[in-house]
């Protein structure tokens, strides 16, 4: 079997919010040209992302959540017919375009089909290639850039569909995973680890939490070898203990020194490494099972890098 999957889709490009905005199409693109210039593309089981059904998506989302999502979006399609405006805006950062809820159904469905996949052993582990990001997304609530919280939605989906007992959630993005939390806390059989720059948007991860959630806030400028002590010291002690049976990562790559929407100075090697020791406990404990689904990522040719760097540790290049 060929180790790693690759699940993205062309409906993932068709969500964007407005000239200029950060979180763009072009980062599915950048991730694809890096791939395929590097021949990492070569190594990869190509898997097409399909739609998520609701009943998944609801076992991490309120159902009238998903239900105003789904009627934003049919609003806005007759609104642009009417000749009205192209965006329906969720939040200040967020807004949806007319193809914006396939896009989230294909984001949160390739994690499913990902987890099916790594379950059913055709694949040792997976890269979701996808878009709108998600660990934002709350149970009852849409924000910061995502719509639906893929991962949450993932990791629900390993527990309650294919009976698992217990799955980690790594979230290495330089934004605390506020959705995931609000989503996870208190489910014994999930352990979240996290670290993220602090005080930041979404301002959260810091106060009193449950037993479950490891966030580890970092101070601005903060660079990979102080990440790296952190996870030895905090991380993986926990990980370890908890011995999940899948770990699902929220990958974010915004932590990278040349990204501008964070302060934080990790390099790709940073993310190879970081890669590494969560496929060590993987290995140990999981049977090698991950998927591992894009967060954020702005500045793109450090995406693409950073990318490359993460698949080539989940594939063994």
């Amino acid at each position: 079997m060929n180790a790693t999957g690759y699940f993205t889709h062309k409906d993932c490009r068709m969500h964007e919010m407005g000239p200029g905005h950060p979180e763009c199409p072009e980062r599915l693109d950048a991730i694809e040209d890096r791939l395929l210039a590097s021949g990492v593309a070569d190594a990869l089981d190509r898997r097409e992302a399909p739609l998520a059904a609701l009943g998944d998506i609801e076992l991490a989302h309120d159902r009238m959540m998903v239900a105003a999502i789904r009627g934003l979006s049919d609003h806005l399609a007759d609104d642009i017919d009417a000749g009205g405006p192209a965006y329906a805006q969720i939040d200040p950062d967020t807004a949806l375009n007319v193809h914006s809820w396939n896009a989230a159904l294909r984001a949160a469905g390739a994690a499913l089909a990902a987890t099916d996949s790594v379950m059913a052993g055709e694949i040792e582990n997976a890269f979701c290639a996808v878009r709108p990001p998600g660990h934002h997304a709350c149970h009852n609530k849409a924000m910061g850039f995502c719509i639906f919280n893929s991962v949450a939605i993932a990791a629900k989906y390993a527990l309650e569909r294919h009976g698992l007992k217990r799955v980690a959630v790594v979230d290495f993005d330089v934004h605390h995973g506020n959705g995931t939390e609000d989503i996870l806390s208190g489910d014994q059989r999930v352990l979240m680890v996290s670290f993220f720059q602090h005080p930041f948007y979404p301002y959260s991860g810091t106060g009193t939490h449950a037993s479950n959630m490891v966030n580890v806030p970092v101070p601005a400028y903060t660079k990979g070898m102080e990440v790296r002590e952190m996870i030895e010291t905090i991380w993986i002690p926990r990980l370890e203990g908890f011995k999940p049976e899948m770990i699902f990562i929220s990958a974010g790559f915004d932590a990278h020194r040349d990204d501008e929407l964070g302060q934080l100075g990790l390099v790709e090697q940073d993310y190879a490494w970081i890669t590494q020791r969560i496929k060590d406990v993987a290995k140990r404990h999981a049977q090698g099972r991950i998927v591992s689904s894009l967060e954020g990522g702005y500045n793109l040719r450090a995406l693409g890098r950073s990318v490359e760097a993460h698949i080539r540790v989940l594939a063994d290049l």
